[in-house]
């Protein structure tokens, strides 16, 4: 039996991540759950982030998982430790592999960081980042729209680059010393609007997606306990959605380029079927 590698998310915005885990390591199996019906995360209460984000867990540990990945920044910054704490396997996060991701490339020592209003008001990133370099400077600006455009696959229309340049006015404008020449994309649905977010920033400051550092630590975890798939088989993954699976299927689909098949789950408290 191959034990997969579980993916959760408040939605569609960790297939960024996903994404990369399949292209760094092809050979693994992943089973993804998006809790659709419940996005945003960002705007509820950490108490609720963290109940929902353990919900989520318990139903993943029934398809037997080799490590956990929350591939969501607001999860991450809330309910990390406590489902560490509440499982054997191991858990990565997106939040510190994106402020290592940072790290790596300033060269003035000034970082953005664009999130969810938990994210944000949580300091994670700002607390990720001093641990690794405590002279940074970080600039952090909450983005409440970007999520809901994403969800609703909204991500390439006009109003989408309209609330863009809105909502990075104040980094854009904001005055300082030295350039900001990094933005960390604090939630991985942020990468869908990587273009707009781009043209809006401008060539000097560049977007960090926490996606491929965070693969690499999935690998690195696996890799040392010696858990790596080995078959050469071309694994099948799951998908699964709280939401409108139509709408999930159709933005996953163009972000994987590939043709995947979405199942509903269903809340009947106190767990999803």
């Amino acid at each position: 039996m191959q034990h997969p590698i579980a993916i959760l998310d408040s939605g569609v915005g960790g297939i960024t991540v996903a994404k990369e885990i399949i292209r760094q390591l092809p050979q693994e199996k992943i089973v993804y759950f998006g809790d659709s019906a419940r996005s945003p995360y960002g705007p509820r209460k950490p108490e609720e982030i963290v109940r929902f984000t353990m919900q989520i867990v318990r139903y993943l540990l029934r398809f037997q998982p080799k490590l956990l990945v929350i591939a969501c920044n607001t999860a991450t910054a809330v309910a990390l430790d406590q489902v560490r704490a509440s499982v054997s396997i191991p858990v990565v996060g997106v939040i510190c592999p994106g402020a290592r991701a940072a790290v790596k490339k300033t060269k003035s020592g000034v970082i953005g960081v664009i999130g969810t209003e938990c994210t944000v008001r949580s300091q994670a990133y700002d607390q990720a980042l001093k641990d690794l370099s405590p002279k940074l400077e970080v600039l952090s600006q909450p983005c409440p729209r970007f999520v809901p455009l994403v969800e609703q696959g909204d991500f390439h229309s006009p109003q989408a680059k309209q609330a863009v340049w809105e909502s990075l006015a104040p980094l854009k404008h904001h005055a300082h010393g030295k350039p900001m020449d990094c933005l960390i994309l604090g939630c991985t649905h942020y990468p869908f609007l990587q273009d707009a977010i781009s043209s809006v920033m401008g060539s000097g400051v560049e977007l960090i997606n926490s996606a491929e550092e965070t693969a690499r630590e999935t690998s690195a975890v696996l890799h040392h306990q010696g858990q790596l798939a080995k078959t050469r088989e071309r694994p099948v993954h799951h998908f699964l959605c709280s939401g409108n699976p139509a709408t999930f299927q159709g933005i996953a689909r163009e972000w994987l380029n590939e043709d995947i098949q979405v199942t509903p789950v269903v809340w009947q408290g106190p767990k999803y079927v």
